[in-house]
């Protein structure tokens, strides 16, 4: 890999060893400002992740696949913003090079959880399906087997697309220049910087994505659909309440990642809005990860009662500590 520099009036290549994440522009004013709200943002992630994984974890009344699949979201939502975030901070007040491997490494990872939680979000309107029109068979069907398979299989489908993503956008020569237009490495502003062809990537990139995105968009609008014809044949208005407080919250948080996604990756073209891109890309990396944990826990009455209970139990481990320490006085 190399990019053009003149010397003396000569142009010659020099082996391109690191990239320079452009990020945003503007003033130190706003530089400083948009670090406050990319720590704000990511910080908030992370505690928000965290108290799910940890809730779901420790409450038994949670041990189900629903909340399963839900701290499996957390998890990748975590690991996400975690994949983009640290880098982006450190490059509003140091130095925006980020290595060859490092980009290849972070443009990996991206794409790996980016996938597996767009067939996560798939898997869990699977088992909203399951549990509002099949509740009979629910136990059976969605066994702690095969809810790991499910799981595992969101995950090699993650591994499957990026590793194909990766390979292709990285056996490409870079030689226009080392600049990245973007705050991370992503496919489309990597394609800009391509002195060949990216005819065979965009397609490729345009078909994955693009029959990523769409099956499991039609697998959750089929399901959808069987849970609308279900909750409409409910007698019961406290039941139709509950299902759609369940079922409102993640076709929330699938409106959010897929309406994104399909903005930057599900039309032809969109390599070349980076500009928009970088706005856009602010959201899935940083807001939506932040939004889930809010989301799940503000809809969903058996997550506030865990964290009720979660901080109930808390206090009391307290006063008996301090009870402990006083007696020993």
């Amino acid at each position: 890999m190399a990019f053009p520099v003149h010397r003396n009036g000569n142009l010659s290549l020099v082996p391109l060893w690191e990239f320079v994440l452009v990020g945003f522009g503007g003033s130190a004013e706003t530089q400083a400002l948009l670090f406050a709200v990319f720590l704000a943002l990511y910080v908030v992630t992370i505690l928000g992740n965290l108290t799910m994984i940890v809730v779901i974890t420790l409450d038994a009344r949670l041990h189900s696949p629903m909340y399963f699949f839900l701290k499996n979201l957390s998890f990748v939502d975590l690991c996400y913003s975690s994949t983009i975030a640290p880098k982006a901070l450190a490059n509003f007040f140091s130095s925006k090079v980020i290595s060859f491997a490092g980009c290849a490494t972070q443009l990996f990872f991206f794409s790996f959880l980016g996938t597996s939680e767009a067939l996560l979000l798939a898997v869990m309107a699977y088992d909203r399906f399951m549990a509002i029109c099949s509740p009979l068979r629910y136990p059976v069907t969605m066994s702690p087997t095969v809810c790991a398979c499910l799981v595992l299989g969101a995950y090699c489908g993650g591994c499957l697309n990026s590793v194909v993503e990766t390979s292709l956008t990285f056996q490409l020569p870079f030689c226009s220049s080392n600049l990245i237009e973007h705050f991370f490495c992503d496919v489309p502003p990597l394609l800009q910087l391509a002195c060949a062809s990216t005819f065979v990537n965009e397609l490729v990139m345009f078909a994955i994505c693009g029959f990523i995105l769409m099956g499991a968009m039609l697998a959750i609008l089929i399901s959808y659909g069987y849970i609308t014809v279900t909750i409409l044949s409910m007698h019961s208005g406290s039941g139709r309440h509950k299902v759609f407080s369940t079922c409102g919250s993640h076709l929330t948080a699938v409106s959010l990642f897929y309406g994104t996604g399909i903005a930057i990756y599900g039309q032809p073209g969109a390599v070349a809005s980076i500009e928009q891109g970088k706005v856009v890309s602010v959201f899935y990396t940083l807001v939506i990860p932040m939004l889930n944990p809010l989301i799940y826990s503000l809809r969903n009455k058996d997550v506030k009662d865990a964290l009720r209970r979660l901080g109930r139990d808390a206090a009391l481990l307290r006063e008996e500590v301090r009870d402990k320490y006083l007696s020993m006085d």
